[in-house]
């Protein structure tokens, strides 16, 4: 039976190969949770992929999972929610996936079904590690601060959490206790914004990582007000750039082989993409999932709605951010 290999010098990974038995169900569950939990990484590689293989293998392990609406994707199993990567051929900067979202979801599966000759290998970087790296006055200032992301809210957005698609006042300032936003009137807007940690803690370590979306925000969508510091203020950009020197050293390069699979913990591993020379040579397709071995923060509403199965707001299906 195939066992995990611990990280070795230089690979931030755990990782398994396939012996006789190609099936990746044929890994021991206990062993692979036991290393996900401690290692927060693992690429599995030589086993028989499908859409199929790869649906069954991500069950094992998760309730549900989130659907990222943003463009560029391809729907593969809409049962099963696997879309594809994003399809561009850009280079995309390190994030956390959906984490500008108050449900990003605990972990996040990708598996190769075809690798490119060049260009497009997948980076991830330990959130962890970053922070180790940290000078002290970079760490203090991200240390006291919590990250703000505030965007305005459509009428289908208010329906789903407030119960309502034209809320007053009163809806605004009581919304329902598992309702992950704070609402707020600006003019004729409605403001939702949810806020957490610039450091966190993983969801399996008492360490603190940094791993969100603020260097995507910053470098891929040129945005210098989502996230911002919780007291409104813009993240300076000399703070953004320390980070992104640091996650830039220390990052780790998966070249993709047909077959492979990664599975990854989106609470404390931040993934980033180099340019994909021939994006019809990439297929890789993803399932961002809510484990079933779960310990949620604190942060989260009590019973939140995406650890339930069947997570789907309607408002995400009609090409609304959220």
């Amino acid at each position: 039976m195939a066992s995990v290999i611990p990280p070795e010098s230089g690979r931030l990974f755990a990782s398994v190969t396939a012996d006789a038995d190609k099936s990746l169900l044929s890994i021991d569950e206990s062993e692979i949770i036991s290393n996900y939990k401690q290692h927060g990484a693992i690429l599995f590689r030589g086993f028989d992929l499908s859409v199929k293989a790869f649906a069954d293998f991500v069950r094992k392990f998760c309730i549900g999972s989130a659907f990222n609406e943003s463009e560029d994707r391809l729907l593969l199993d809409g049962a099963n929610n696997i879309q594809t990567v994003n399809q561009s051929p850009y280079a995309l900067p390190m994030h956390a996936e959906m984490s500008r979202d108050p449900w990003m979801p605990d972990v996040c599966f990708f598996g190769c079904l075809n690798s490119p000759t060049k260009g497009g290998e997948t980076l991830i970087c330990d959130g962890i590690e970053i922070v180790d790296n940290m000078e002290q006055d970079v760490f203090d200032a991200f240390e006291s601060h919590r990250l703000l992301h505030a965007q305005s809210a459509s009428p289908e957005l208010c329906k789903y959490w407030l119960n309502t698609p034209d809320p007053d006042d009163a809806a605004l300032n009581n919304p329902p206790k598992d309702c992950p936003y704070d609402f707020s009137r600006v003019g004729e807007k409605i403001i939702r914004s949810f806020s957490r940690p610039a450091l966190r803690e993983p969801m399996f370590s008492d360490e603190l990582a940094f791993c969100n979306f603020l260097l995507f925000s910053r470098y891929q969508n040129k945005s210098q007000s989502f996230p911002v510091f919780e007291n409104n203020k813009n993240i300076p950009d000399d703070l953004v750039a320390a980070v992104k020197h640091i996650s830039d050293m220390i990052s780790v390069s998966i070249e993709w082989q047909f077959g492979d699979l990664v599975m990854l913990d989106n609470t404390r591993f931040m993934h980033a993409r180099n340019a994909v020379q021939d994006i019809d040579e990439r297929l890789i397709m993803t399932y961002f999932g809510y484990l079933k071995f779960a310990s949620p923060s604190e942060e989260e509403p009590v019973n939140a709605r995406w650890r339930q199965s069947g997570f789907r707001p309607a408002y995400i299906f009609k090409g609304l951010t959220c």
